[in-house]
């Protein structure tokens, strides 16, 4: 097992990627941009749809981010496996795949075919730090 991007002193767990056995596994990642969360609250209450989509976008982009810190680069990732979203919703907000589109776009725009993923999409009550969704990625490498 290898850590490619270590983990912060508080942590008990990588925070970017883990490198093992020819996969590697983004920590959860934030609606960030330039470092700071810029999306809060619940879709369906606070935050539009089209606000949660840009917010997963970002999710995606951070995870991209993240890869490319630890690997060098984009050249090892052979295929995006799984896409997992969590977003944090109104008790009767359904759309939750529509949300996590936002982020699964940007992987296929950014990787072609090999941004095509699995994925799952799932409601929740709270998200750290009170963002309103967080995109976490299970990636092949070459």
């Amino acid at each position: 097992m290898t850590s490619e991007t270590p983990a912060n002193a508080a942590s008990t767990y990588v925070t970017k990627v883990l490198v093992f056995g020819g996969m590697a596994y983004v920590s959860g990642q934030l609606p960030r941009e330039k470092g700071a969360i810029k999306y809060f609250g619940k879709v369906g209450e606070q935050v539009a749809l089209t606000a949660a989509q840009d917010a997963a976008a970002l999710c995606a982009h951070g995870c991209l981010d993240a890869l490319d810190q630890a690997l060098g680069g984009r050249e090892r990732i052979a295929q995006i496996v799984k896409l997992t979203g969590f977003v944090a919703c109104a008790p009767d907000f359904t759309a939750l795949g529509q949300v996590v589109d936002g982020a699964s776009k940007v992987l296929v725009d950014v990787l072609g075919a090999a941004g095509q993923h699995a994925r799952s999409a799932i409601g929740v009550q709270q998200l750290p730090h009170g963002a309103t969704v967080e995109v976490e990625l299970v990636v092949g490498l070459k």
